[in-house]
């Protein structure tokens, strides 16, 4: 059987080096799950002697955000990373 991905709406947001360190760009729900616990956060990677690299804990574990990936807020609320070329094939932008 094939299946087709229903049309939703998610909110996206890339990390670059830039952003890492200047959060001013951050959407609100990517502050809020900044160095929160579990499942949703977005906090530092403790395996980086420079803080600079992210991960995120979603429901399949904890995941690297490598840059240039973008940050995906899923219908539910979930985080995820997703690379660029993925992004790119599996959403387009909407106006808003």
């Amino acid at each position: 059987m094939k299946y087709r991905k229903r049309p939703v709406i998610v909110e996206a947001f890339q990390m670059t080096v830039e952003r890492r360190w200047d959060n001013s760009e951050w959407p609100d729900w990517l502050h809020k799950a900044w160095n929160t616990e579990g499942e949703g956060c977005l906090a530092i990677d403790p395996d980086d002697p420079a803080s600079a690299r992210l991960y995120i804990g979603t429901l399949e574990g904890v995941h690297r955000v490598e840059w240039g990936d973008f940050i995906v807020q899923g219908v539910k609320g979930e985080l995820y990373p997703c690379k660029p070329d993925i992004f790119a094939t599996t959403y387009e932008e909407v106006e808003e």
